[in-house]
This record gives C-alpha cells, sequence and structure tokens, in this order.
C-alpha cells in the first residue's frame, strides 16, 4: 500500500502547447498522467507525448551524472569538478578575446519554457555576451516580427474560427489542441480549406484542397490579393479607418493575376479566385500557417505580410474567428541587457530591432561561418542544433572547431556527443515553472503554476542551480539572486497580478491571466503612424520592398533549371510527427512502435521513374549531402515533390540535406522546405555496408 498518494495538477512542456495535466504521485514517483479536464487548450485530452511523458522521464537512458570527455571516452566527474573546469576555461577565452566569444543555444523545449529561456539570457548577459540563439530563429519568431511591423503588436490565430486557411499545416500531426478545436467547430458549420503539397486528412473534408508547389506560397497570397482588390471585395470602411498604404498596395497588386500565379504555384487560376472570394466573404476567417512551413522559404518574410494584408483587407481582424491582437503577458524580466548585439544582427537587421524594440536573438545560421574566429565556446540547454538546426555538416565542422562546448540535456543528443561536458538537466516534472498559453479561448492567456511534482532524478539539476552554480564559479553570483525555484518564479509573477500562492492554492488548475474584448478601441496600434502598416517603411529603410512581394526558392526548377539533370525533383524537409517533437522522445518504446521508422514520401509516378517501391531503402541526395530512409509511395503527395522527415538521428537526419547559406534574404531563415534533391534505390552494397558501420 502507497504510503505517501498525492495529485499534482501542472502542465505539460512536451512541445509548445503546455496542455494542462493530472500527475498522480506514491511515494514519491509518478505513476500516472492524464489531461486535466478544466483546463481551456486541451480539455482533458493529451496528445501521445503527453501520454506517455513518464516513460520519458523514467527512462533509464537518461543522463544520470556530469561527464567529461577524456581521451575521447566519457569520464564520470561531480558537478563541482565540471563547473570548475567550465568556468576556468571561460574565463581564460573571455581575458583572451571578449566575451562575445561565449555564444548560448535554448532549444525548442526553451521557446514557451520561461525560465530556461529566461536564465540562458540572463547568463550569457551577465558574461557580457549578446549571443543568444535559439529554434526562434529558424522558427515562428519571422512570423512574429512580420505582424509586428505590419500591426505593431503580434496577432495571433483563434483556436475557434468559421474558416480555417490551413495553410501548410497539418493539425493531426503538429497542433493537437487546434485539430480538438476544429472538430468541435466542423460540427457548428466551420468551413476548411487546405493548401498543401501533400493532401493531409483534413482535405478529405475540406471545402477545398489547393495542392501547390513547396515555397511557392506568397505567390498565390499575392493572386488572392490581386482578386480581392480587382473584385471590390475588400472591407473599405475598416481599411479607411485603420489602415494606411491601400492606395499603394492596390497599384503594386495589379500584376500578381492568378493566371500569374498559375504558372508558379501549380493552382489554377480559377481556384485561385474561389477560395479568394470565399475568403474575402466570410467574416470570422483566419489564415492558420504551419509552424515554420512559410517561414522556412526564400519568400518568408514576404510570405508573412502577405497573409497579413489578407486578414486586413478582408477586416478579418480583431474579431472573432480571425486574428486577434490579445493581451499580453506581464511578467518579470529573467533576462538582462547586455551591449553589443547579436550575431547576424548587421546582416539581418529587422530580425533584431524594429522601432528601437530590440530582440535578445541571434540569427543561428551565422554560427558555423562563425566559428572560431567570433564563437569558440557554446553552451546548449535543452536542444540539440546538430540535428535541428539546418546544415548538419556545417554545424558538425563547426562545433569541432569549439575551444569549449557543454550541454546541458536529460539525454545524450547527436550535440552531446561532440561536447566536452554533458551535465544532467531535470525534466519538467522535477521543477518548480510557469506555464502560459496564449491562443485558447478567444485568445486569452491562460497562467499556470508548472509544479515540482517529484524531487530531481539521479544527479540531475535544474537551469537555475546549474546556472546559479556556475556564475559563482566566474565571479558573477550575485547575478542570480533567487534563492529557490519558487522565488524566482515569484518574481515572473510580480507584474502580473497574481501571485504564486494564489496559483499553487487558490487555483492550482490555472487561471486566466486578463480579460479581453473584441473591436478595434480607441488607442490605434503600436506602429509609429497608429496605423496597420500595409506599406511598410521598416522593410523600405532596410533596403526590402515596402509591400508585399514574391521571391522564387534560389535552388528550384523556375530559378535555376542548369540544376535539374542532376536534381530533378523538389524537395521539402521538415514535416511533422505526432509522435515525436523534433528529435525528441525517440527512445520511448511507446511512441517508437507507432512511428519506428522515418520514411521518405513520394507520388506514385515519381516513384515508378525512380524505380521505387513503398518500403525500399532509398537515397534521398541535395548538393549538401544525403540521407538514407524507407520510401512511402502516398498517392496523396504531389508528383514532383519528395517530403523527408526531421529529427532522426543518424544517416535519417535530414539536416544532412539543407544548407545555412541557402537563406531568405530579409531574416536570415534558412530555405528548407523547397530544395532540389535527386532520389535513387541504395544498392545491396551501400545497405550492407552501412550495416556493417
Amino acid at each position: 500500500m502507497a504510503k505517501n498518494l498525492k495529485e499534482v495538477l501542472t502542465d505539460c512542456t512536451l512541445c509548445y502547447h503546455s496542455c494542462g495535466t493530472r500527475v498522480t504521485v506514491e511515494d514519491g514517483k509518478a505513476v500516472k498522467i492524464l489531461g486535466l479536464e478544466s483546463h481551456p487548450l486541451n480539455k482533458g485530452r493529451l496528445c501521445p507525448k503527453g501520454e506517455a511523458a513518464l516513460d520519458n522521464v523514467y527512462d533509464p537512458n537518461r543522463i544520470k551524472y556530469p561527464m567529461k570527455r577524456a581521451n575521447g571516452n566519457w569520464e564520470r566527474v561531480t558537478w563541482d569538478h565540471a563547473l570548475t573546469e567550465i568556468a576556468q576555461k571561460l574565463l581564460r577565452l573571455k581575458e583572451q578575446f571578449g566575451p562575445s566569444v561565449l555564444g548560448v543555444f535554448s532549444g525548442s523545449i526553451g521557446v514557451e519554457n520561461l525560465e530556461m529561456a529566461g536564465l540562458t539570457q540572463r547568463f550569457k548577459a551577465a558574461f557580457g555576451s549578446p549571443n543568444f540563439f535559439s529554434v526562434e530563429s529558424i522558427c515562428y519568431r519571422m512570423r512574429i516580427r512580420t505582424r509586428q511591423i505590419t500591426f505593431g503588436k503580434y496577432p495571433t490565430e483563434e483556436l475557434d474560427s468559421k474558416l480555417y486557411i490551413l495553410w501548410g499545416h497539418n493539425p493531426h500531426q503538429s497542433d493537437f489542441p487546434l485539430m480538438l478545436a476544429i472538430e468541435e467547430n466542423l460540427k457548428r458549420g466551420a468551413k476548411i480549406v487546405v493548401i498543401d503539397p501533400k493532401k493531409i486528412p483534413y482535405a478529405d473534408r475540406a471545402a477545398m484542397y489547393l495542392k501547390i508547389r513547396p515555397g511557392t506560397d506568397g505567390a498565390m497570397a499575392l493572386a488572392m490579393i490581386h482578386v480581392i482588390i480587382d473584385e471590390k471585395l475588400y472591407d473599405k470602411g475598416f481599411i479607411d479607418t485603420y489602415t494606411m498604404g491601400f492606395d499603394k498596395l492596390t497599384e503594386h497588386m495589379k500584376k500578381y493575376t492568378p493566371e500569374w500565379a498559375e504558372k508558379i504555384t501549380w493552382v489554377p487560376a480559377d481556384d485561385i479566385r474561389k477560395l479568394a472570394r470565399l475568403f474575402a466573404t466570410t467574416k470570422g476567417a483566419g489564415i492558420y500557417q504551419g509552424t515554420c512551413t512559410q517561414d522556412q522559404t526564400a519568400n518568408g518574410t514576404q510570405n508573412s505580410r502577405a497573409f497579413s494584408v489578407l486578414q486586413v483587407i478582408t477586416g478579418n481582424v480583431n474579431i472573432p474567428g480571425g486574428w486577434v491582437i490579445s493581451p499580453r503577458l506581464k511578467l518579470g524580466n529573467v533576462g538582462m541587457e547586455v551591449e553589443g548585439e547579436p550575431l547576424g544582427a548587421d546582416e539581418y537587421p529587422l530580425f533584431y530591432e524594429v522601432w528601437g524594440r530590440k530582440s535578445p536573438y541571434g540569427v543561428v545560421t551565422c554560427v558555423p561561418e562563425s566559428v572560431p574566429e567570433k564563437i569558440k565556446a557554446f553552451l546548449v540547454v535543452g536542444g540539440n542544433p546538430l540535428i535541428s538546426m539546418a546544415d548538419s555538416n556545417a554545424f558538425r565542422e563547426a562545433f569541432k572547431k569549439l575551444e569549449l562546448l557543454v550541454v546541458h540535456d536529460l539525454f545524450m543528443s547527436e550535440t552531446g556527443q561532440f561536447a566536452h561536458y554533458v551535465l544532467p538537466a531535470c525534466s519538467h516534472l522535477e521543477k518548480w515553472g510557469l506555464a502560459y498559453s496564449y491562443n485558447v479561448c478567444h485568445c486569452l492567456p491562460y497562467l499556470m503554476l508548472r509544479k515540482k511534482a517529484i524531487e530531481p532524478l539521479y544527479e540531475s539539476w535544474s537551469e537555475l542551480k546549474f546556472y546559479t552554480e556556475l556564475a559563482k564559479k566566474l565571479g558573477m553570483g550575485d547575478k542570480f539572486p533567487w534563492k529557490s525555484e519558487e522565488e524566482l518564479v515569484a518574481f515572473e509573477l510580480q507584474p502580473s497580478g497574481l501571485t504564486f500562492d494564489q496559483l499553487l492554492n487558490e487555483h492550482p488548475e490555472g487561471a486566466y491571466y486578463q480579460k479581453k474584448t473584441y473591436g478595434m478601441g480607441t488607442r490605434g496600434f503600436s506602429t509609429p503612424s497608429q496605423r496597420i502598416e500595409l506599406y511598410s517603411d521598416a522593410l523600405e529603410k532596410v533596403g526590402a520592398d515596402p509591400l508585399p512581394t514574391y521571391l522564387e526558392p534560389h535552388r528550384s526548377p523556375l530559378s535555376t533549371p542548369e540544376l535539374l539533370d542532376k536534381y530533378p525533383l523538389i524537395l521539402s524537409t521538415g514535416n511533422r510527427n505526432l509522435y515525436y517533437t523534433h528529435g525528441q522522445f525517440r527512445g520511448v518504446k511507446s511512441l517508437k512502435n507507432m512511428s519506428p521508422e522515418p520514411l521518405a514520401e513520394m507520388g506514385p509516378e515519381t516513384a515508378h521513374k525512380y524505380g521505387i517501391n513503398s518500403g525500399d531503402m532509398i537515397i534521398v541526395e541535395t548538393n549538401r549531402g544525403r540521407v538514407k530512409m524507407k520510401a512511402r509511395v502516398e498517392p496523396r503527395v504531389a508528383e514532383g515533390v519528395v517530403l523527408v522527415p526531421h529529427g532522426w538521428p543518424g544517416e535519417a537526419n535530414a539536416n544532412l540535406l539543407t544548407d545555412t547559406e541557402c537563406r531568405e534574404p530579409i531574416m536570415g531563415y534558412p530555405e528548407i522546405k523547397s530544395l532540389l534533391c535527386a532520389v535513387k534505390k541504395a544498392s545491396e552494397t551501400t545497405i550492407r555496408f552501412s550495416l556493417i558501420l
């Protein structure tokens, strides 16, 4: 019989959603995890990752103690030994070359983990370096920046809508809460439109399915704008009252006809007109971008600009079902100011600063070329850049040249294998934190205490303990004044009006942060003009087009036809998987049983042309490298396109195919959704050789 039984209401931190969970703890061990019925995001449901969270926490392959690389082998050391040597090396490098030689990286799990990201930023600033990197510089931040440039703040899509334009977005695989909301709203008469090179499940229930060539989303969006303006379907009252630049936009859009777009996108002109009319005549419609689908193309910034313009000219802003500027969290800033600009700020200034509003992020695609001249030491927390960042070949060669690489994580990762020190981290159930969800219940932000359910396993440390103890060794311990994780969370909560005690005792299930109403209000928008800026002076000042435009992928059948003899197919990497988040959870048996191996997908005509059948081991090759995985012949995939999943280790790592030199020109994102590749069946000799290796 259990001596001590308790239930802890907390959140799941296995992706960016922060769904609510109930964790049952017996005698100090978490034994059951269920969805929290009262949480407005997941309403008692969990995705497979959430259901398998305890298998991940109690995986015997977790890093159990600090390790140091010595003579090519791993040597167990104490925390004090590891931190002493790390501090000595950092101080030496700082004295010789200055503080900016340190780069720090927080992975995808740190995007919504306020403590992980905030403390990592604080540490680099306390050390004196501006060089903080995260997945934000390849994913999502571009969309935030671009919408800020247009609206002054970041409007988000609502879970509830009358018309869901799923544009390169597959909720069944990547957005569990949105999938739940769509199912409910379909019963109420909502419609779906799917725009994707693959006929995803929702396409079978959609009002329209448009099969688009990867990387050409911006061209189609421009043609939709053209139709809405040309046919006078726009919301004139909204435009006249709240926007600037519509007259310039009208003239600019004349050339972007549906016939022009059809030649580029593969989408028939009549279908573009039909969708434009449907969108323009639906109040409460929203464009739901893939998490990073449109960002990771040559036209990334302008894609987001075009989507913003579509929402604006149809009046689908700050109304139920459209894009809504919701209240933002007012929290204590764990980060710190630091002198200097992060890597990439000079080349991609809008990613770093807009109207004096600065971002802490450096451009991660600039890292490989900057080692070892500018970056000599790298600290990775909760991330795995050698598999999750574009161009693993370039990152691997760069990391070999680092004088110091430290990884703090739960498991030995591909990045950890190249590290000088690997340090054991706590899971989300072993530490305190603050969870928030901003796109629930008509965009109302929701706060919840991430409660410590169990004691840290093995010798694992939280980020606060790790950074605090390392800071002491570096002589900057005063920059980390919090005596406990609870004290840190209380500091974060101070400006919000909610207290630690309230979230612990009065609202253990979480609480809405602030009331929100629709409409424009009377204060205007947070842009220099106080209007929605269809014409962007901010873009114009950095030499970019101030109105939405289109840039063909740098490697495509249209821009580089000379490459087609060698690389005749269109490659899109990074399609998501419900059972994994990037490279995480690959060792969880229950998840691996449901998704045991990577599969490169292609249409039947494409497969037949190259003599490939489902189940064949194939090689996919680009100018940067090759991967080997099984083929899946899938009639739902557009012909001439190859879809390669990401996050798999070894010779199936999709980022062996991608190239950091192939970048979006305004914010520096890697182009990994629209490259060129070749495929062939792997020979028996190649397969046997790989097995021997």
